[in-house]
């Protein structure tokens, strides 16, 4: 019997990629999405792969929406063997250019998003002492990033509460992993980015500085599909890990960072004066 994944926000992106990519593999996929009328994407991309999905609506920021959906999926396959917390928002500004209601959104989408469906998700895995929750974070949940306060802070809550809740699931037979990838090519990037183009008042030779910075610095983006295969691995290797790191160049600063305990290391990178 094929194991079954739930994945959040599978409309375009790495959650698209994800679904596709864990049903080549083998898996059931309930690929999710707030807005069904989205789906065309992802259903193209499926017929193309040869693989079947089963495609439904669920809103990470409604408690109904995700109450339905867990309840659904497991009326029709009878369990959830694997989630795939996916869906986010992202935004990016100064904290003076910041809305509280940007604020507020991002980390109903991204944390409290990831809570409410881990949280509807996790008692049927507990009954079962079996089940994998795989959360796509970011190289923001590991090093705060310059205009990124908003975003940095749902992902370092997400980090948080991952790595808590997994030292006490390894003991119910459930697997808690991180992915976090660096910059990757997607609609959701290339969105978060261009809200930033606009009147950024006194920041703006800050803004420019960091984007030509991190840009050379961080080198050829990744894709969803490379994103993608990392989940995959983490879905199906016997003995996961809690954090995956998608990208070499990120993973040579996140070193850098564990084994500084002033934090400083993070202040190093990128310089803000353009020189």
């Amino acid at each position: 019997m094929a194991p079954i994944a739930l994945v959040t926000g599978t409309s375009t992106g790495i959650g698209l990629s994800v679904a596709i990519h864990l049903a080549k593999a083998g898996f059931e996929v309930v690929a999710t999405l707030r807005n069904l009328e989205k789906a065309e994407r992802l259903r193209t991309r499926a017929a193309e792969e040869g693989v079947k999905l089963d495609i439904r609506a669920l809103d990470v920021e409604s408690d109904e929406s995700v109450r339905q959906c867990v309840e659904g999926v497991l009326r029709t396959h009878g369990r959830i063997d694997v989630l795939v917390n996916n869906a986010g928002s992202g935004f990016f500004g100064s904290l003076e250019q910041t809305p509280a209601e940007a604020l507020r959104r991002t980390m109903e989408v991204n944390f409290f998003g990831v809570w409410r469906v881990t949280q509807a998700v996790f008692p049927a895995m507990r009954e079962r002492r079996s089940g994998r929750i795989l959360t796509i974070s970011s190289i923001s949940g590991a090093l705060g990033q310059p205009f990124g306060e908003a975003y940095s802070a749902s992902k370092f809550a997400v980090e948080g509460f991952m790595e808590s809740l997994a030292q006490v699931a390894r003991h119910l037979g459930i697997h808690i992993s991180l992915i976090q990838p660096g910059p990757v090519i997607t609609e959701f990037m290339n969105n978060v980015t261009n809200g930033m183009t606009g009147d950024v008042g006194p920041y703006k030779p800050m803004f420019e500085a960091y984007f030509s910075q991190a840009q050379a610095f961080f080198g050829q983006w990744q894709t969803g599909d490379d994103v993608a295969r990392i989940t995959v691995e983490a879905a199906t290797t016997a003995e996961p890990q809690l954090r995956y790191v998608t990208s070499e160049r990120v993973r040579e600063m996140v070193a850098r960072k564990y084994v500084d305990p002033s934090g400083n290391t993070a202040l190093a990178f990128p310089r803000l004066s353009g020189s």
